[in-house]
């Protein structure tokens, strides 16, 4: 039977079918796997706006808020 050469298309029909399924299903693993780390990137670029800001915002933007007050008192000609 090994010697048939019916037998030698068959199985290598039968390989390159599995090989052929193993690549899409691993294909189309990859495209959901990129798309789900797509996903987690947006929600972390993008935060929500029912969320309060942080602390360390809080505190840049009252520093900010300090530099432009000496910026404009600097402008302005007074002597902090």
């Amino acid at each position: 039977m090994p010697q048939d050469p019916s037998f030698y298309m068959i199985a290598s029909a039968l390989m390159l079918a599995t090989v052929g399924i193993v690549a899409a299903v691993t294909l189309r693993g990859w495209r959901d796997w990129i798309s789900l780390k797509r996903a987690e990137l947006e929600t972390i670029q993008r935060p929500t706006q029912d969320t309060p800001p942080s602390a360390v915002s809080r505190i840049e933007v009252a520093d900010l808020k300090e530099r432009v007050k000496k910026l404009e008192a600097i402008a302005a000609g007074i002597d902090l």
